[in-house]
């Protein structure tokens, strides 16, 4: 399928409002995100996300609306894992959960730009070297084996590139409001310091750029069609920050999560390096991911069903989602000394 202009057109007109909308109307001013207000925007997002691909299927076909859904669910769940590394950012940053809604919009924002950045790149490179699909593959093999090592699960108390940025830029240990830039001293003459949104920021632009290594690919094995990857993309994207704090009582207990993409990411590989031999049906993708996901759902609900119940068979109580952060870092095996609000930790 090729898309027409006026197609592209109108969809980034409907992006571009979305995400207007979202800064300056819904969320103008900053304000902690609840989990009902969460639950009804992931609903709404995962709606929008299917409601596309229900119009592909009307204007381009099954086999192009497949296609878009197999994108669409393999850029989900892989950003699934990719909010539980953006929570231990901001708990290594003491980011107060009212600030964090502004800084994943601002870095959804940096990823739908070098997403695009990345599929064309790729896309472009299959084109014109048809063998690099084999380089794609063993990338994706050598991504769903990391899944399955037992470090990977581990994350370190601060990231490396978070204690690179506080050795090169002039950095302030306290937020500063919503501002990413504040002076020190003020009158205007001050030296210019980073405030720690600005680093989380940064932090998670790179994460993104490294998680793109691996579902670019993953996406580039079902279909090349630029459309339809960068659509399935860009929804997938737009529902995370919903998605985020939705999960802030989920973090510890969804146990089979990165087995279960290690399985994904094998079978994409193993799809992409016998394209030339084998011609899998469209349907195949979609439904596959779909089953694996509901086999790590399960399992995951099963093993951790008596993980929080009281010991005097009291209510079990939620994580809200100001403690989500600490909760999940604790469990990465995060430091247990806590800055106070706003300070960066030593």
């Amino acid at each position: 399928m090729t898309a027409p202009l006026w197609a592209w057109a109108a969809f980034l007109a409907f992006v571009a409002a979305m995400l207007l909308l979202d800064l300056f109307v819904l969320h103008r001013r900053a304000h902690e995100v609840s989990m009902r207000e969460a639950g009804i925007w992931s609903v709404i997002w995962i709606g929008i996300g299917l409601g596309f691909g229900g119009l592909l299927w009307a204007w381009a076909g099954g086999v192009t609306a497949q296609a878009y859904l197999a994108g669409y669910l393999i850029e989900k769940s892989l950003s699934v894992d990719n909010l539980f590394l953006f929570a231990a950012i901001f708990s290594a940053l003491a980011i107060p959960a009212r600030s964090q809604h502004r800084v994943l919009m601002l870095g959804i924002i940096g990823a739908l730009v070098m997403r695009a950045a990345f599929i064309a790149a790729g896309i472009t490179l299959i084109e014109a070297i048809h063998p690099v699909i084999y380089v794609f593959g063993a990338v994706l093999l050598v991504a769903a084996f990391n899944m399955l090592r037992p470090a990977a699960h581990d994350a370190p108390g601060r990231p490396r590139v978070l204690r690179v940025l506080q050795r090169i830029l002039p950095v302030t240990d306290r937020l500063q409001g919503q501002r990413f830039i504040t002076r020190q001293g003020g009158g205007g003459k001050g030296r210019l310091l980073a405030t720690p949104l600005l680093l989380a920021l940064i932090v998670i632009e790179t994460a993104d750029v490294i998680f793109a290594v691996d579902s670019i690919p993953a996406i580039l094995a079902v279909t090349t069609d630029p459309f339809v990857v960068y659509t399935s993309n860009v929804f997938a994207l737009l529902g995370m920050r919903a998605l985020y704090f939705l999960l802030a009582g989920a973090a510890t207990r969804l146990r089979y999560l990165r087995p279960g993409l290690a399985v994904i990411l094998g079978a994409v590989a193993v799809k992409l390096l016998l394209a030339d031999v084998v011609e899998f049906p469209a349907w195949s993708a979609p439904a596959f991911i779909t089953a694996v996901l509901a086999v790590v759902a399960v399992l995951s609900l099963r093993s951790t069903r008596g993980d929080r119940r009281p010991p005097d068979g009291g209510q079990v109580t939620g994580t809200s989602v100001t403690e989500f952060p600490l909760e999940f870092a604790n469990h990465m095996r995060e430091p247990s000394n806590a800055a106070p609000p706003g300070a960066l930790k030593p």
